[in-house]
């Protein structure tokens, strides 16, 4: 009699397990309650803890599980994992939680998600496991995921939801509701109904607080926005997040070179690729590549040792122009101590002019329209800012070595290093860009040996010339 007893009050305590700490984050012991149904094979356990779960929690719950739980705790699951989990999941483990599980299951949850879902999935699979779970599908769903994939990567069409609502304009509002409100087949969200004529070509649009504002018999070509704020199926997705954020779109129909409609993006999947291309650039830009923090140590070193290959190429640039005052140096071991500053204060000052222009050459704030005007505000603040520091250490200096021309010399040395870096901060960046380079790539190298180059070549020359020192 003693077993029953037991067993509910092991299920009491797991009932009382927190699920999320202050934070919000999944907390230890759910995640070991999970673990355990899982290595226990425990169904029903496994099922009763995370059947209810929301696909964000559920993927952090898949990325803290131990990679030998994780198909196994999908499959465990059954129904009630949702598949979309898969596109909140880190790439690297979502690849690979993929290749554990069976094709069958895979195309089965997939059929279960917009499509746009179902792509964003599929796309980082090779193409014969992409065609062997494409094969498992219903016709008209494959049909639809091919088309998606036969388009650019990045592309308006690799986003697009390929379930929307589209009426034509001689209906009447009343029409149009009673087809929303009968028709079982419509997507989860909608924003807008879109207006197409005989050739499914786009002519309008209408929002749905339009919609349930305006009386039933009123026709829907009288209400419709006649000039919709569509984007080509191919158009590349960071310039579709740019028109989401200056007009402040919800949805926007997408069209093929026919203007026919074939898909709607969302706003949420805007939100998505706005993060992604902010978290490629800030990735680009210190020299990382597209690494995931799941990654393996020879994918991540692979990943980084092209730009630090690169970085060495410089250093030992700027180990050359130091070589050449070898005897400057040895007259005045002092230039050794203050060399550093010179070379920092350039770079830190470079990084922060290159930052702000990758930023705005991104989203097209900077162009040759105004490329002058924010030159000449760039190199002003690094005047100004450099004669500022100049006097704070050129002071510094002259009290420390007790050597007022060591203060001058490391004063005008910073002042010219500063004015470069600002210069070549702004034009470096545009330069690249001009020649269909990825500014956010290659920048920062080439900003960090200019300003070093230029810093060790102004210092160590003034002081030769000033103190009348060999070379």
């Amino acid at each position: 009699m003693a077993e029953p007893e037991l067993r509910d009050e092991a299920v009491d305590a797991a009932a009382e397990i927190p699920v999320h700490d202050d934070a919000g984050w999944l907390t230890d012991a759910f995640i070991s309650a999970v673990h355990a149904a899982v290595e226990a094979g425990d169904r029903d356990e496994v099922r009763r803890l995370a059947g209810d779960m929301h696909e964000a929690d559920m993927a952090d719950l898949v990325d803290a599980l131990p990679a030998s739980d994780r198909a196994a705790f999908v499959q465990l699951m059954g129904d009630l994992f949702d598949y979309a989990a898969l596109t909140e999941m880190d790439e690297a483990v979502r690849v690979r939680l993929l290749e554990d599980l069976p094709t069958a299951d895979i195309a089965e949850g997939l059929g279960e998600l917009d499509s746009d879902d179902a792509v964003y999935i599929l796309e980082d699979l090779d193409e014969e496991d992409q065609a062997a779970i494409l094969d498992e599908l219903p016709l008209s769903e494959r049909a639809q995921l091919e088309r998606a994939l036969d388009y650019p990567e990045d592309s308006a069409g690799r986003r697009m939801q390929t379930d929307f609502i589209a009426v034509p304009p001689f209906w009447t509002v009343g029409q149009a509701i009673d087809y929303l409100r009968e028709d079982k087949d419509l997507p989860d969200t909608f924003y807008e109904l879109y207006v197409v004529d005989p050739g499914f070509r786009l002519v309008g649009s209408v929002a749905l607080d339009r919609i349930l504002r305006t009386q039933r018999a009123e026709k829907i070509a009288s209400i419709m926005e006649e000039d919709p704020h569509s984007v080509p199926v191919k158009e590349d997705q960071e310039e579709v997040a740019r028109l989401f954020e200056r007009y402040n779109l919800v949805s926007t129909a997408v069209v093929d070179d026919s203007n026919r409609l074939v898909g709607v993006l969302t706003v949420d999947d805007i939100v998505d690729v706005i993060q992604e291309e902010a978290d490629e650039d800030m990735k680009a830009l210190a020299g990382v590549g597209d690494e995931e923090i799941s990654d393996s140590v020879l994918t991540i070193a692979r990943s980084r040792i092209v730009w630090l290959l690169f970085n060495l190429g410089t250093g030992l640039l700027s180990a050359t122009v130091i070589s050449q005052f070898e005897g400057t140096i040895e007259a005045m071991v002092a230039l050794a101590v203050l060399m550093p500053i010179v070379a920092s204060l350039g770079g830190n000052a470079g990084t922060q002019t290159m930052t702000i222009a990758v930023r705005a050459i991104a989203t097209e704030e900077l162009d040759t329209r105004n490329i002058w005007r924010v030159l000449r505000r760039e190199v002003m603040v690094s005047f100004l800012n450099g004669s500022l520091l100049a006097c704070l250490i050129g002071a510094t200096a002259g009290l420390w070595f007790l050597s007022h021309g060591l203060g001058i010399v490391i004063a005008s040395a910073i002042i010219i290093n500063m004015f470069c870096a600002g210069l070549a901060g702004l034009m470096i960046p545009m330069t690249l860009h001009r020649f269909r380079i990825d500014p956010a790539i290659a920048s920062s190298v080439f900003v960090t040996m200019v300003t070093d180059v230029i810093g060790f070549f102004a210092f160590l020359g003034i002081a030769a010339l000033w103190f009348r020192l060999p070379m």
